[in-house]
């Protein structure tokens, strides 16, 4: 499990190229290539993409890769971004590792509760406007969540120092290289198990 796929809303962020870059190198000091979305070919210097192109190119990216690392860090409210979401779905659907990092610690259901005032409702918890919140004390949705552990990968956590409005804390780059070391252990794992299997 070499090469990884690097999801986030890194890449809506001022400086996303060189978060992009930096992000490649630490995994290539971890020992992995990283495909970072704004390096495919429909995002070129100079180059004007349509939207079909760049949903595309990054599925290729996708499909190239061995396992796919998310940024799950909250963006624009209390959870992931949206086209993260989808792409943690999609190589799910393809059968790949996903490993999740994010830059708070709050669960979901204590972050929704920031944004405004929970109320019990039938056994459950329900915003302001009497919708339904989900307390299973995850981090995340519970699809985003359930579709890491399932493909056998995990989700990180690691609170940044800097603060959440802080330039370049959506990046985490904390959680994001803890979440490498996640990505080294599940390699390790296989090896074992593929030892124990070829042993007599």
């Amino acid at each position: 499990m070499r090469v990884l796929y690097l999801a986030g809303p890194d890449v809506f962020l001022p400086d996303a190229k060189e978060i992009g870059a930096k992000k490649r190198t630490i995994c290539r000091e971890c020992g992995f290539e990283g495909l970072f979305p704004l390096d495919n070919e429909a995002l070129k210097p100079g180059s004007s993409p349509e939207a079909e192109a760049i949903f595309k190119a990054n599925c290729a990216l996708m499909d190239k890769a061995d396992a796919g690392v998310v940024n799950l860090t909250p963006f624009r409210g209390v959870s992931a971004d949206a086209g993260t979401a989808f792409e943690l779905g999609y190589l799910f659907a393809k059968k790949k590792p996903v490993f999740g990092y994010t830059n708070t610690t709050a669960p979901y259901l204590a972050r929704v509760a920031q944004s405004g005032p929970l109320a019990p409702l039938e056994g459950r918890w329900a915003d302001a406007r009497g919708h339904a919140v989900e307390d299973f004390g995850l981090a995340e949705n519970l699809m985003l969540v359930r579709a890491i552990e399932d493909s056998g990968g995990a989700l990180t956590a690691v609170h940044e120092a800097a603060g959440p409005d802080a330039p370049d804390a959506l990046a985490a780059f904390s959680a994001f290289r803890a979440c490498l070391g996640a990505v080294r252990d599940y390699e390790q794992k296989l090896r074992r198990m593929a030892q124990i299997q070829k042993s007599p």
